[in-house]
């Protein structure tokens, strides 16, 4: 069942501390190098822009459901790795501890911090020249009215041009790599996450969203139906995430995207 927006921030409060400790147990440390990979993308999007003759010198970019701040302080090395001057980061999320934790990040020193949903976020419409969602969407809601109009609040915000770089678990094709990884998490979240976290719901929520969230080819279909013009997917360990470049298209007038 889905928790509603006070559960969640609940269920956040007591996971936040040993949060990313849980991640990298249970993804022997994949996570982390998917969300490098996802920023690395990021950066490059970021480089296409600021090569356009109406790029910016800083890049605006907001880390939706940021949690602890691990996708944009990413970002902040990726750009950093590549010459690029560091964007300005907006990290939205409903659970100001997760958000407590992010400011921790020296990445993050000069971050701003909303408190904010995913499907009603406080910002301008194309006030960001990127979008960052990363573990999050299958928390955000599993039913597809829901997470649609999450992506469209995202395509509203960005510029025309900007890019919504998203990345989440997966559903493998194989049938058999599909099972196995399902029967893992089944025997492993749950446990692992108790384990360090002490919290007895926590992990019992988040276990049951992995299983039940769209595979790559329905989330790219969502992106479509949201607006998103030109999208790129990247699968990693043979579908178990998978990463969405979506861009929004140019207005009317400019060139195409």
């Amino acid at each position: 069942m889905q928790p509603d927006r006070a559960g969640l921030r609940s269920l956040y409060r007591e996971v936040a501390a040993t949060y990313e400790l849980v991640n990298r147990l249970l993804t022997l440390g994949l996570d982390a190098r998917w969300r490098q990979r996802a920023a690395a993308l990021a950066a490059g999007e970021l480089a296409r822009a600021a090569a356009a003759p109406a790029g910016h010198d800083r890049a605006r970019c907001l880390d939706v459901c940021a949690g602890t701040g691990e996708m944009g302080a990413a970002l902040g090395d990726a750009c950093l790795r590549r010459g690029l001057a560091p964007p300005r980061i907006v990290c939205a999320d409903l659970s100001p501890a997760m958000l407590a934790e992010a400011r921790r990040k020296p990445q993050l020193a000069g971050a701003s911090l909303a408190i904010a949903a995913a499907q009603s976020l406080p910002f301008r419409a194309g006030s960001m020249d990127l979008v960052l969602m990363g573990f999050a969407a299958r928390n955000v809601h599993t039913h597809r009215a829901a997470l649609l109009a999450a992506f469209g609040e995202i395509h509203r915000l960005l510029a025309p041009g900007g890019a919504f770089v998203h990345l989440e678990t997966s559903q493998p094709t194989c049938r058999l790599w599909r099972r196995l990884v399902h029967l893992y998490v089944a025997a492993s979240v749950r446990p692992v996450g108790r384990l360090v976290s002490g919290s007895r719901s926590g992990y019992r929520y988040l276990a049951h969203t992995i299983p039940r969230f769209y595979g790559a080819g329905e989330l790219s279909a969502l992106l479509a139906e949201a607006g998103f013009a030109r999208m790129r997917v990247i699968s990693l360990l043979g579908g178990v995430a998978a990463i969405h470049v979506a861009v929004k298209g140019q207005a009317r007038g400019e060139a195409g995207a």
